[in-house]
């Protein structure tokens, strides 16, 4: 079973592009669903049919849903939600207010994962597509498996431990209500095995995510940053969507010249910044893209003879490690001559400079803090490693050039 995300940042079309997406292919002959992770749902807008929590068939072979995490949370961990509710309603908060609050961290992207894990597991669909919110609770969404598995289940073992010994006790002796063992194993359930499973899903060959943006800097540049975001934790994209490009005819009009050649240049910035992943083109429309017919048309001026679910391109080789050694930045880079190879820190970015062309690395923030200390390049990897200022060398053992510069 194929999986799909769409990201970027609003208002750059990611809706649009994931249902077009799963117009064409279901035009094509795969069992489609699209979701929509977002909390503002618009999904129903595009196709023009009201959704809700359940799948709406919209067309042979394709449906779509609009996730209700209130549902999915009452759904799956009813007593861990209950008890929350019955301990805010013991400090005083109105049962409104109460019932609000109650709800977990993070419970629409969780509520997200745990949707289209159901769905993936029916076999009822051959490609489910993820309609994301904005970048930023994207970045949860995918890394959420990844942190709460590893933070969070430790510290439910300990509090499980220490409620065993005391709640008998303390229940004769305070009148908050206390969390009993049904509330612990439902809560376990959730930190550990859905996440585990939920991890494996994100991490599968089957699963990848699709970056959409538009011709404009800024967009490009958290596009960039992103990217650098999901490669810390491993999750494969195949392809960037620059989504409404001016059509010939526009750039001909003299207004919108200078658009024209800024978004030739744009775009082969997206395309040398984001290889090897695909790069694909979507061009403005006259009007809003809305109903299964219009999409599917979208569709096809959007992937051309690509198939749609597939596998469009590869991810960024880049890969970051940190542990009691140090921290380093690996990037392949075959047959490259190392005389021709320049390196420089500025700010939170790395700059790799490879004769002519030049590419920017954003830097998570552990890295951002610390100091380049060394560059090699051995068969044909390029390893940078970091470390603190007082552990840095003066100078980089190898045949790179390796400098720290001021903005």
């Amino acid at each position: 079973m194929r999986l799909i995300l769409y990201t970027g940042k609003g208002g750059v079309g990611k809706t649009t592009t994931a249902a077009a997406t799963g117009a064409l292919a279901a035009e094509q002959g795969l069992r489609t669903l699209v979701v929509s992770a977002d909390a503002a749902h618009s999904l129903g807008d595009v196709f023009d049919v009201p959704l809700g929590p359940e799948p709406r068939r919209l067309a042979e072979r394709l449906d779509a849903l609009e996730v209700d995490a209130r549902h999915v949370i009452e759904s799956h961990w009813g007593r861990v939600r209950g008890y929350l509710v019955a301990l805010l309603r013991y400090q005083g908060i109105e049962e409104v207010i109460a019932d609000e609050l109650a709800l977990l961290p993070g419970a629409d992207e969780l509520a997200t994962l745990v949707s289209v894990e159901k769905w993936a597991e029916s076999g009822d669909y051959d490609l489910i597509l993820v309609d994301c919110a904005p970048t930023g609770s994207t970045l949860r969404l995918v890394t959420l498996p990844e942190v709460a598995h590893s933070g969070l289940r430790w510290m439910l073992r300990l509090q499980r431990a220490t409620a065993r010994v005391v709640e008998p006790l303390a229940r004769g002796l305070i009148g908050a209500p206390l969390p009993n063992a049904e509330v612990f194993a439902e809560a376990d359930r959730l930190f550990y095995k859905t996440l585990h499973r939920l991890r494996a899903r994100l991490l599968s060959a089957q699963t990848s995510i699709r970056i959409v943006v538009t011709p404009e800097s800024m967009v490009i540049d958290e596009a960039r940053r992103s990217l650098t975001d999901l490669c810390l934790f491993q999750l494969a994209s195949d392809a960037v969507i620059v989504n409404r490009v001016l059509p010939e005819q526009a750039c001909r009009e003299a207004f919108f010249q200078e658009w024209g050649r800024t978004q030739i240049e744009r775009i082969r910035d997206v395309k040398a910044a984001f290889s090897p992943m695909a790069c694909l083109t979507a061009p403005l429309e006259p009007d809003e893209v809305r109903g299964v017919a219009a999409l599917s048309e979208h569709g096809k001026m959007l992937f051309g003879d690509r198939d749609p679910a597939g596998r469009l391109g590869s991810s960024l080789r880049l890969r970051f490690e940190r542990d009691q050694s140090g921290a380093r930045i690996r990037l392949p880079l075959p047959g490259l001559d190392p005389a021709a190879l320049d390196v420089i820190r500025i700010e939170d970015e790395l700059v790799i400079g490879v004769g002519e062309r030049r590419r920017k690395i954003a830097l998570p923030i552990g890295f951002a803090k610390l100091e380049i200390d060394r560059v090699s390049y051995r068969d044909g990897e390029l390893l940078v490693s970091f470390g603190t200022a007082s552990s840095s060398h003066s100078s980089p053992s190898s045949p790179c050039a390796a400098t720290q510069a001021a903005p």
